[in-house]
């Protein structure tokens, strides 16, 4: 006997069921009661239809529920208890009859590689080939947004068609090449126009390799592999920043290591100092990134000529950099840097007949354990610096003296799905996730109408949106259009979700602004990862 039919009608009873719940505006909390009915008829009905994992899931959460105190469910508690339930479900409707293993894309340090094709055909091919192999792909259309993303985004390969509109592939390699002339990212360009001529104006201009369309797939990836293979080499035998010429985060690691080993020896503390350039994205948004460039450089060189000779600069990273001071209290530390700060300052950057000025905000934080974890003590650091920004900038604290936990800045994120379950689904992921530069504030919403008529978006702060491209009241693509449009747009990051397969929808998406996009059905574990590795890279 055939049982798909009444498994798929099981299936949505769950659904109904769920959605029944949590759509509630009114009511606060279930009756346990209610919970045991329905967990006690799923048991049975999942026997009977040879539903194992689904038996096993309803036994186990049957027994807490019988062993429960109170009669009834706050609606919070309830979707963390039904989560594997709701998870599985999910499972099972959109991928009960694939069998091939999606790869395991949970890994934090996967490549990001950015592909540019205004052919959505293309585009969405070469993205599903190259994730299926567990890298990170971040397509885009327009090479003018392309550029934008290239900065933002920082991945570790690029892709490049030639015949792009607005502006050519030689045109965006070279903008880009300008600001990446001393950072090693492998870039690719492929073009249907393979004469000699095109092939070397394209390596003239700083492409490492050339592909001609139409594309040989598996060739195309054995060629990426070794591409980011060679990346992969070449940023763990550096120890300079290819920018700003100082020491980068690898040798950082090495440094306070030796620094921690000579304490233990001799006992002598030393301070450790995280500085940020004050409001350095207005730089780029204003003169753009090259001029952000030019101030980099021009910072880096002025602590390099102002330290102390026994004491080291770095880059952490984007505009962060560090200096550690041997032998030096926090005190000290701090006093140095004011003096750094107020030099630096009347220092005038020109750009375009434009004149300004910046500072820098910095945390100290004098290690006195030699058993502290590197990690935990440029946090501890970074809290410092995080006060030294919340008190106006252009200031230096001490951790040592505020003695404040770690603070984070607040991202707004929101999800925007008329799906019950994948908004419940993605609540639970987002709650659990963490990291060291934000504190995730997180809301949902059911449709397009209500998110906008919320103002969320007005909420000062960077913003995170998972939003699905089609719904009722008002569709994704008409939210995306209205938020793109919003004065802090620069501040949201978007990521689609869509059921869509058609290639207008897609291309109308990224048009309007989308800074990703994942098509449904899609694996939760995939999604997760999409998800974190987008807001870690987020400044």
């Amino acid at each position: 006997m055939n049982l798909k039919k009444y498994k798929d009608l099981l299936f949505q009873k769950i659904k109904n069921q769920l959605t029944e719940w949590f759509e509630q505006d009114k009511q606060e909390a279930i009756l346990n009661s209610e919970v045991h009915r329905f967990l006690h008829s799923l048991k049975g009905t999942a026997g009977t239809l040879q539903l194992g994992g689904l038996q096993q899931i309803a036994s186990s959460l049957l027994i807490k529920v019988e062993n429960k105190q109170g009669e009834h469910w706050p609606m919070n508690e309830l979707r963390d208890f039904l989560y594997d339930l709701i998870e599985f479900s999910y499972e099972y409707e959109h991928f009960h009859e694939v069998e091939e293993k999606i790869a395991d894309t949970r890994k934090e340090h996967v490549p990001v590689i950015q592909l540019i094709d205004d052919d959505i055909s293309m585009l969405i091919l070469l993205k599903d080939a190259m994730e299926s192999k567990g890298w990170m792909v971040l397509a885009n259309s327009d090479p003018i947004k392309a550029a934008e993303q290239y900065f933002d985004m920082r991945p570790d390969c690029l892709i490049i068609d030639l015949h792009l509109p607005h502006k050519n592939g030689f045109q965006l390699l070279e903008e880009i090449q300008q600001h990446a002339n001393k950072k090693f990212i492998p870039k690719i360009m492929i073009s249907i126009q393979n004469d000699r001529d095109t092939r070397i104006q394209a390596f003239k201009m700083g492409a490492d390799d050339f592909i001609e369309k139409p594309i040989d797939l598996e060739e195309f990836l054995v060629r990426m592999e070794r591409h980011l293979d060679r990346k992969k080499i070449f940023d763990q035998s550096v120890l300079i920043d290819e920018l700003t010429q100082v020491y980068n985060r690898k040798f950082l690691q090495d440094s306070m290591q030796k620094s921690l080993d000579e304490m233990k020896r001799n006992g002598k503390s030393f301070t450790v100092a995280v500085m940020d350039i004050d409001f350095f994205k207005k730089v780029n948004d204003t003169y753009g990134h090259l001029a952000g460039d030019r101030v980099l450089i021009g910072f880096a060189q002025f602590l390099k000529d102002h330290i102390r000779s026994t004491d080291t600069l770095f880059r952490f990273g984007g505009e962060e950099f560090i200096i550690l001071f041997p032998a030096t209290t926090d005190i000290e530390a701090k006093e140095i840097l004011k003096r750094l700060l107020q030099e630096f300052s009347k220092i005038v950057f020109s750009e375009n007949d434009a004149q300004f000025s910046v500072t820098f905000s910095a945390g100290v934080y004098m290690i006195i354990d030699s058993e502290i974890a590197i990690p935990d003590a440029i946090k501890i650091a970074d809290s410092a610096l995080y006060e030294a920004k919340k008190n106006g900038r252009a200031r230096v604290e001490s951790a040592n003296k505020i003695q404040v936990a770690q603070m984070k800045k607040t991202l707004h994120v929101s999800v925007i799905d008329d799906d019950a379950v994948i908004r419940t689904m993605l609540m639970r992921i987002l709650q659990n996730m963490k990291f060291d530069q934000f504190e995730l504030n997180v809301q949902v919403y059911e449709d397009g109408l209500k998110f906008i008529q919320s103002k969320r978006v007005d909420e000062k702060g960077g913003h995170f949106l998972i939003l699905d491209g089609m719904m009722p009241v008002m569709d994704g693509l008409e939210v995306l259009q209205k938020v793109k449009q919003a004065k802090n747009a620069k501040d949201i990051t978007v990521l689609m979700l869509t059921g869509r397969k058609s290639e207008f929808d897609i291309a109308e998406a990224l048009k309007l602004g989308a800074d990703d996009y994942m098509t449904k059905p899609f694996s939760i574990t995939e999604l997760e990862a999409r998800i974190h590795r987008l807001i870690q890279r987020l400044n």
